[in-house]
């Protein structure tokens, strides 16, 4: 292709998929922080608990393994003083993973606060808190932290940098393959070097503001902590740490399999005699299977250290995880070139369309395949199919690739229309050849070049021959009706690839429906789903004089925190009863957890109000109401209710 051939226009429709692809980025990055992989299923105490002794340790259990450092597990008292010995200790046994640290001694009443910071085996950061109380609730001056790990201006830049690694591995290898399997002329021409180089910078600067942002993600959020060396080291010395370390020395490599695809092969596109024809294929061989190890090689730093390293099967799920990433990156890095080849070269063989036809639709079937398998893996269930985010995440992804792929017959549809029309070209030429009645077309005179003597001038008429020039052969490109199709809908392609990935880049931060399911039926340490407000009544008969009325017990929003607690009492007109003395008390007899008092105050005539009622859990809890009318006559009656 001559230096000086035009663009087409394809720059403005590269750089407006190139700015799509940063907003997608930017906002889906920074739409929440990372979601926990590892959930918390359980500890002891409980969230909320009210316990009548301090407990020896706190014991914090896990749906999968975790990372935890020196003072990942961390209990303070109601003053903030710290309470923990600081030594955590792994207590997992089978298939428990289980986790705790020791207190002191001598503690004092009062309600104490956890706070966690681990980080999943698939490489995401989790946090947490709770709180528990020793004898009763207390006020307390520590702050349950608002943002969890991973989140703030650290968490989106690394969700930008996963996003951008995702996206330049789809283009290096994408477009590689496009080169070797589909048109191997293509490695001559500059728009597709370019594409492929660009895919090799993205991913390797990628990986390197992933490697420096590691150690703030999982740990203080801070974005001057990411050239702090001991951080680094730290991090280096984590599986995660190893897999992009890994990733960058296969990168390497792959700049050196990029300079052979774009030196030494790209010069033999000239007429070749049969030895070699014979040189050129074995190199086209060596070429396609060290570029297969590195991609693969490049695909399992993914898979050792995310979704498929952990969980169900990873034996088989991590396989199929660089299969499905292989195959995802052949199909969206191929469109993509073959985008960037149907705008900025003219001269494509309508045979290289077909191929990467053909190697699309087998790349989509690896894709439907593996994806079937590892959505069977993560969610499991129909009901985490449409219940959890990751869920619904993954039926948004369905629907794309359903709408990528009926925009890709319609692309088939184009791609036969041009083997047709290139057969009947062939048979044409044939028969004027046999007939002699073709006709050469007649050759343009070369205008007269004058060159005027102001410098302005001709920088001006140079400016109009160059657009002249564009013009014409942008002419010459729109006059083919198939061709012209075949870009739009390739470009639609593209398009519903961007926010494909964006989609499945959020997915891979997203906690699986499996887990998500599992820490709902464990319970956790989650806040209770909203409840109706308790309101019951309860008759009593004090055995004196004017003794006997109804209690109503008004308790908002009856859940596990704090409540608000009304009680009034009835005599059996309806009308309000005083008393001398009432009291409230709530117990938990199936975790032997109470009386806890509740001492509401008398606001009018026959009504008492308590603000703060302290429930430490859901469940079913026992209302305990104590009338008295006069100094010897009272009564005690109950009722169970629940709570949610």
């Amino acid at each position: 292709m001559p230096a000086t051939a035009p663009r087409f226009g394809a720059a403005a429709v590269i750089r407006l998929l190139l700015i799509t692809t940063a907003l997608l980025g930017t906002l889906l990055a920074g739409a929440a922080p990372a979601s926990a992989h590892a959930a918390l299923t359980g500890s002891d105490p409980k969230d909320g608990a009210v316990v009548a002794t301090a407990p020896r340790q706190i014991t914090l259990t896990f749906s999968e393994k975790i990372a935890l450092g020196d003072d990942s597990i961390r209990v303070l008292q109601p003053s903030g003083k710290r309470s923990d010995t600081g030594q955590v200790r792994d207590m997992s046994s089978g298939s428990v993973v289980q986790y705790a640290v020791p207190l002191h001694t001598g503690l004092p009443d009062g309600t104490y606060t956890v706070a966690w910071q681990a980080v999943s085996a698939d490489s995401h950061p989790i946090s947490g808190a709770f709180t528990f109380s020793i004898g009763a609730p207390s006020k307390t001056t520590v702050a349950l932290p608002e943002q969890p790990a991973g989140g703030g201006l650290v968490g989106a830049l690394y969700g930008i940098a996963r996003y951008t690694a995702y996206a330049g591995f789809i283009l290096l290898v994408g477009g590689a393959a496009f080169v070797l399997a589909c048109w191997q002329r293509g490695a001559a021409q500059r728009p597709l070097q370019r594409l492929v180089v660009q895919g090799w910078i993205t991913l390797t600067a990628s990986t390197l503001a992933m490697l420096l942002l590691r150690a703030p993600y999982t740990g203080s959020g801070k974005l001057a902590d990411a050239f702090d060396l001991s951080g680094l080291k730290a991090v280096l010395e984590t599986k995660t740490g190893a897999s992009l370390v890994s990733r960058l020395l296969l990168l390497g490599a792959a700049a050196l399999f990029v300079a052979v695809l774009f030196g030494a092969y790209a010069k033999r596109d000239t007429p070749l005699d049969e030895k070699q024809e014979s040189e050129k294929k074995d190199l086209t061989f060596g070429l396609a299977l060290g570029g297969a190890v590195l991609a693969a090689g490049i695909a399992a730093t993914w898979a050792l250290s995310e979704h498929a390293s952990t969980g169900l099967q990873p034996g088989i799920a991590m396989p199929v995880d660089v299969l499905h990433l292989l195959a995802a990156a052949t199909w969206l890095g191929g469109l993509a070139a073959l985008l960037i080849a149907l705008y900025r070269v003219p001269g494509l063989e309508r045979t290289a369309v077909r191929k990467f036809s053909r190697l699309a639709f087998a790349s989509v079937a690896v894709v439907a395949v593996t994806g079937t398998y590892q959505a069977w893996r993560q969610v499991g269930s129909w009901s985490a199919l449409t219940g959890t985010a990751y869920g619904q995440l993954l039926l948004v992804k369905i629907g794309l690739v359903a709408v990528l792929v009926g925009i890709a017959w319609l692309s088939r549809r184009w791609t036969g229309r041009l083997a047709e029309n290139a057969a009947s070209e062939e048979e044409q030429a044939e028969q004027e050849e046999r007939t002699g009645t073709g006709t050469a077309a007649p050759a343009e005179e070369p205008e007269p070049v004058t060159v005027p003597e102001d410098p302005a001038r001709a920088a001006q008429l140079a400016r109009q021959r160059a657009a002249v020039a564009t013009a014409r052969v942008k002419r010459v490109r729109d006059a083919d009706p198939q061709r012209l199709g075949l870009r739009r809908s390739v470009l639609a392609e593209t398009a519903v690839a961007v926010v494909l990935l964006a989609v499945t880049t959020v997915l891979t931060s997203t906690e699986p429906g499996r887990t998500e399911e599992k820490e709902a039926g464990n319970g956790g340490t989650a806040t209770a789903a909203p409840a109706d407000p308790v309101d019951v009544r309860i008759p009593f008969d004090t055995g004196g004089e004017d003794g006997k009325g109804t209690a109503r017990v008004e308790l908002d929003p009856a859940r596990s925190g704090s409540n608000t607690l009304n009680l009034r009492l009835e005599r059996p007109n309806g009308r309000a009863m005083d008393a001398p003395e009432v009291k409230v008390a709530f117990t938990n007899n199936d975790k032997e957890i109470g009386p806890l008092p509740a001492t509401p105050a008398r606001i009018a005539t026959g009504h008492w109000r308590a603000n703060g009622v302290q429930i430490p859990m859901p469940g079913t809890w026992e209302v305990e109401v104590t009338v008295r009318t006069s100094d010897i006559d009272q009564v005690t009656v109950k009722k169970n209710v629940k709570i949610g």
